[in-house]
């Protein structure tokens, strides 16, 4: 079974639960930005929950089937079109063999995941499927897809109804504007009070470069760092320190202009001062935030960080709950 890219979309890449476990060694996690529509997408279907999916950045791909499959979509609003005629979104659909599936343009989120009954194959690469494309590593051949790429399918263990569909109550709801929440530090003493609370008080924008890597914020005021004499092995930059690891999800300010947040793709380690991390519980949200919407960054204990986690492990729990 295969399906063939007529058009790969805007940055189409094979996605899985990601690989854990080796970025002490410089390899991060990858997997999809948002874990809880590419889970709910492969549940629909009755695919294991961490089968690989395509994850669809803002522009979705062109595929053309060449057998019958049954496919399900998870996260962004972006509406499939069977030869042109548009189908539910979060709902299992079949495309007869010979069909093009394209994809209306994005309505509300960032990134629409597409499951195929089966899950899509591709060599496991340290215990995972994920494209990390930085690296080349696992996806197809460790890149985006491309016009002409043939995509195999596993066979299925199970086949889903036709029109099983996601409840409304578990299905996500996008805004325009947005709370990230923040536990502060480790480096956030390198700021000045003054612009430490700008940080939390101000708006700031989506810039157009967020990506698997990091997402950039624009339009706060730049921060100011307290002056000092630079530690042996730091750069001159106000914001540099000496080469430390970068968790998943911390915030770095090279200059104090732009806040970045390292997502699932981040390199593990540098020179800049992390002023904070967004808890994981609003990770997959991030996954989903579109370049020029509003976002602000909201301080929270490392108590309150924990209980987000349980809640989020909860609501994971009751989608397996609703569709297993």
């Amino acid at each position: 079974m295969s399906i063939e890219v007529i058009k790969p979309g805007l940055a189409t890449t094979i996605q899985d639960a990601g690989r854990s476990g080796h970025y002490h060694l410089g390899i991060p996690p990858s997997g999809a930005m948002d874990q809880v529509s590419m889970r709910s997408a492969n549940l629909l279907l009755g695919n294991p929950e961490a089968a690989a999916v395509l994850e669809c950045a803002l522009m979705g791909p062109e595929l053309r089937f060449h057998d019958t499959l049954r496919i399900a979509t998870g996260g962004a609003q972006m509406v499939p079109k069977i030869d042109g005629v548009a189908c539910p979104n979060h709902e299992v659909i079949e495309v007869p063999a010979g069909s093009v599936l394209s994809f209306d343009f994005v309505r509300a989120g960032a990134r629409l995941y597409l499951a195929v009954e089966g899950g899509f194959d591709v060599p496991e690469r340290l215990g995972s499927r994920s494209t990390y494309a930085l690296g080349s590593l696992g996806g197809l051949e460790g890149r985006p897809l491309q016009a002409g790429d043939r995509l195999k399918v596993l066979s299925a263990e199970y086949c889903a109804d036709v029109g099983r569909s996601l409840p409304e109550s578990l299905r996500p709801v996008y805004h325009k504007q947005y709370e990230l929440r923040v536990v502060p530090g480790i480096y956030d003493h390198r700021l000045t009070p003054e612009a430490r609370e700008r940080f939390y008080d101000e708006l700031w924008s989506v810039g157009s470069e967020a990506d698997r890597i990091g997402y950039r914020f624009k339009g706060g005021t730049p921060l100011e760092f307290i002056e000092r004499e630079p530690p042996f092995g730091a750069g001159d930059d106000p914001s540099n320190i000496v080469d430390a690891c970068y968790p998943i999800g911390s915030i770095q300010v090279p200059s104090g202009s732009e806040p970045i947040v390292l997502h699932r793709d981040a390199v593990s380690g540098g020179g800049y001062a992390m002023i904070g991390t967004v808890i994981s519980a609003d990770m997959d949200l991030i996954g989903q935030i579109q370049p020029h919407q509003k976002v602000r960054f909201v301080p929270v204990s490392l108590q309150q960080a924990l209980t987000a986690r349980a809640e989020y492990q909860q609501r994971l729990q009751g989608l397996r709950q609703a569709l297993v």
